[in-house]
């Protein structure tokens, strides 16, 4: 048993000094990566010109992306592919009620490769910057007029440093004559808002959209439902995600996530707040009367304080029974003055006042049981009752609790087709961040499902397809994990190694029982097969008993049939003798003269 705790403990000891030597290697690796990659890349140059040199088949054909290309009728579309920001608007406006410092929108936008591709020559718009207001759009092919088709609009997002406070939503922006996009900014009307936002740990998915009050002509914002999937991964796994809203004519909606739904509705049932107001609401005007009794319990009249309730009682009272401990310093202080401090040097009594040391626990009670004046403890008093209320009883006169009347409601519309909201006629982004390089790409606005999932298939599609090829197995997850954090590897040990190597130890090393052969060959004494011996002689010692007294009780039986058998035959050759016997006489008897008859003549 000392021997398996012993090799445990040193199966411990080597995880741990192999994660010390991974860590003090690091500095020497990092130092080294970049002439080993140099190294690495001359030596694959040499050998493709080696085989190039001395193999004549055709290279392999190289893997290109191919930017999408819509596959019907679109209203928007845009890759950026061309590199380009060519057809997009950078805003020059800046924020009301902000400081001239920051209420500029001069955020940077490029168009760049993502930072970690698996598809070189695929490019979206990044937001460079962070801590900065950030606007750009662009004109659509067409204003989207919402009438008997659906409205599509998807994009891509990649939070490529995660993100801390911020969003990546898109509006699409009302026709409106005041449009200019050269001065879009926060108050621009928009007719929708949608896409992923989040500042804390709040996690937000938008879809919003303004509808306008037919009586009165203001516009007011219709937040849909929160999700009820979770939606923290798509923000922190530093992926590109597919955001997807479509819009029906029946005014139903979905919004997906990489082609999942994550939430959907009703335009007239799962907005907030309704597209459509009450009939009625409460009479403003209405009060409560002044007899209004609102209290569903009341107190007793009738109940009276007993005699022997004492409102005076404290609820605490001295333990009479509790001893002062022996050893008590009823003289020593519990603080005393530090007798080592001394008084600074710049203390000046004057402003300073007096000097006085400061107080330190006195070193004589640490052995004793206490220092000071001693108290008897505190306890709880039996006879506490505290002050003395009157039992509540159901009030005779409650009268539930008052609401106003309802009334018509004078702002009552009804819009049975929430739908047809205000055309758009661009897309525009607005954000403020808080994290930098967070990358957009492949907007599409159409009216066909299909011809959104062809697009989709073109560009996320092919992302996801070139990150699932690229991405490791659960092991190599597991040592690139491991590399970048070395603790792994003690915690590797501890769940997998350790636990199978217990397992195999306990089962495999039990004691061996010999066989009967090496009893033969060494004859030493075995406690454990001597008294199988024992066991196995006595069984058959008592089986030949059993097989003994079996054969003696059929001999018995044998013997007894044999004697049976003896006698009978003896009997019979008696008989036999004794007719024959019988023959003789007869035939003796008539022979004689005496018994013949006389001839007649």
């Amino acid at each position: 048993m000392e021997l398996k705790w012993l090799l445990c403990v040193t199966l411990l000891a080597l995880g741990i000094l192999g994660v010390q030597a991974h860590d003090m290697d690091e500095d020497n690796d990092a130092d080294d990566v970049v002439d080993i990659e140099d190294d690495l890349d001359d030596g694959i140059e040499e050998v493709e010109e080696s085989k190039s040199e001395t193999s004549s088949p055709p290279p392999a054909p190289k893997v290109t992306y191919r930017p999408p290309v819509p596959t019907g009728e679109v209203y928007f579309a845009e890759s950026f592919d061309k590199g380009t920001l060519d057809g997009w608007i950078l805003s020059r406006a800046k924020k009301d009620d902000t400081d001239d410092e920051i209420a500029k929108y001069d955020g940077k936008w490029e168009v760049q490769d993502m930072k970690e591709t698996k598809l070189p020559g695929d490019k979206g718009l990044v937001m460079v910057t962070r801590a900065k207001h950030h606007a750009i759009s662009s004109k659509l092919s067409k204003p989207f007029v919402f009438d008997t088709k659906p409205l599509i609009i998807q994009y891509e997002v990649n939070f490529q440093n995660g993100i801390e406070c911020g969003g990546a939503y898109v509006k699409l922006l009302s026709k409106t004559p005041e449009l200019n996009l050269d001065q879009f900014h926060d108050k621009t009307p928009y007719t929708i808002m949608f896409g992923p936002d989040k500042c804390g740990e709040d996690y937000k998915l938008h879809f919003i959209f303004r509808h306008k009050n037919p009586k009165t002509g203001k516009y007011e914002e219709k937040h849909a439902k929160r999700p009820d999937a979770d939606l923290k991964t798509y923000f922190t796994d530093k992926k590109t995600h597919l955001y997807t809203l479509v819009l029906n004519p029946d005014n139903s909606f979905e919004i997906l996530v990489d082609q999942t739904v994550v939430n959907s509705g009703n335009l007239l049932n799962d907005m907030s707040p309704p597209v459509n107001p009450p009939r009625e609401i409460e009479d403003p005007n209405d009060q409560k009367p002044e007899d209004w009794d609102e209290r569903p319990k009341i107190p007793d009249p009738d109940a009276v304080k007993p005699d022997d309730w004492d409102e005076d009682a404290p609820a605490k009272i001295a333990d009479e029974n509790a001893v002062k401990p022996e050893g008590w310093l009823d003289d020593e202080p519990e603080y005393v003055a530090d007798p080592d401090a001394e008084k600074p040097e710049d203390w000046d009594e004057d402003m300073d006042g007096e000097w006085e040391a400061p107080q330190i626990a006195n070193p004589k009670c640490e052995t004793a049981p206490g220092c000071g004046t001693w108290q008897r403890p505190m306890i709880d008093n039996p006879n506490y009752k505290g002050k003395w209320k009157p039992p509540m009883i159901d009030n005779v006169n409650y009268q539930g609790i008052w609401k106003p009347r309802k009334i018509p409601n004078p702002d009552f519309f009804e819009d049975l087709e929430p739908f047809k909201m205000t055309p758009f006629s661009a897309v525009g982004l607005e954000l403020w961040s808080m994290t930098s390089d967070i990358f957009f790409d492949n907007f599409i606005i159409c009216t066909e499902r299909a011809v959104a999932d062809d697009w989709a298939s073109d560009g996320w599609g092919l992302k996801k397809a070139a990150d699932g090829a690229a991405e490791p197995g659960v092991v190599g997850q597991m040592m690139a994990a491991a590399e970048e954090r070395p603790w792994l590897w003690v915690v590797y040990i501890l769940t997998v190694a350790l636990p199978v190597f217990l397992v195999v130890l306990f089962c495999c090393s039990g004691k061996k029982q010999p066989s009967a052969a090496e009893y033969k060959k060494t004859d030493a004494p075995q406690p454990d097969v001597v008294d199988d011996e024992k066991e196995e002689e006595k069984d058959k010692g008592e089986k030949e008993e059993e097989e003994d007294e079996e054969d003696a009780n059929e001999e018995k039986l044998g013997s007894d049939a044999d004697l049976g058998s003896a006698s009978q035959e003896e009997e019979e050759e008696e008989e036999e003798e004794d007719r024959k016997r019988a023959s003789e006489e007869e035939e003796t008897v008539n022979r004689s003269p005496r018994n013949r008859k006389p001839r007649k003549d």
